[in-house]
């Protein structure tokens, strides 16, 4: 799909006429019909403004010309997955684990690795295996070739220790010592809890990327901790397998 069809789409398919979406682009409704006829295709600064208006990436503005991988992890990128700036933006180069807000969520290549060899794992393709193809794959990628430039010099690992440090203070009963805090993405993890008044609720935003771990009980066979935490609270919660009879068991503000 080219872009004078991509725009036509994104407009029509948000309800708003060409007048409309001139007024929020800072264009004329000539220019938007010229970009909906094949005639021009907007500047740079609009595609940033089209970016933020209907949440999709340049890349996807322009018909898809490039294929998109994080250049951290190298997952492939889809407009749903793709991470962000400090000041909200879509930032094409990372997916939304990667990249919060503006910070890189990993500085270690052997912990991500780590990390993604068990999402890998499948029928097909074994844990080992994911672990040669990733070790041949990330020092590739622009992240790591560039690590000393943008890293933040260890600000973000001293972070997570200390915040490791203040959940293994809590010593939740039955809940194993907690080593290591992964990037989790909102959607994947906002378990409902029902609270004591039979009211049912989630904690947790969809589109934001947190902290966290998934723990075996060291007690209950088959139970788990989740652990879910950024610079503004710490939830630990229990569940069984898939996520089923998820109950809150700490939900403290930082």
């Amino acid at each position: 799909m080219d872009t004078q069809n991509v725009i036509y789409r994104l407009r029509t398919k948000n309800g708003l006429s060409q007048e409309a979406l001139a007024e929020k682009a800072f264009v004329t409704r000539q220019a938007v019909s010229r970009w909906e006829n094949g005639e021009t295709v907007p500047n740079t600064e609009t595609l940033k403004i089209l970016s933020r208006l209907f949440n999709v990436s340049i890349n996807t503005l322009l018909g898809a010309p490039r294929e998109l991988i994080c250049q951290c992890c190298g997952m492939p990128l889809q407009d749903e997955i793709i991470g962000r700036n400090a000041d909200g933006s879509l930032n094409e180069d990372y997916c939304q684990w990667c990249l919060a807000d503006g910070t890189y969520t990993y500085s270690n290549m052997d912990e991500l690795i780590e990390v993604c060899a068990r999402n890998m794992a499948g029928e097909n393709v074994t844990e080992e295996q994911a672990r040669a193809y990733l070790r041949e794959t990330l020092p590739k990628l622009d992240y790591w070739k560039r690590y000393e430039e943008l890293g933040d010099g260890g600000e973000f690992d001293a972070f997570k220790k200390g915040l490791i440090e203040e959940i293994n203070a809590l010593h939740i009963e039955g809940m194993p010592t907690l080593e290591r805090l992964n990037a989790l993405v909102g959607q994947y993890v906002n378990l409902e809890f029902r609270l004591p008044g039979g009211a049912k609720v989630r904690f947790l935003d969809d589109k934001t990327t947190y902290l966290g771990n998934q723990l075996e009980s060291e007690i209950v066979p088959g139970l788990y901790f989740g652990v879910i935490a950024n610079m503004d609270f710490i939830l630990i919660c229990t569940y069984e397998g898939n996520g089923a009879n998820p109950e809150l068991i700490v939900y403290r503000k930082r």
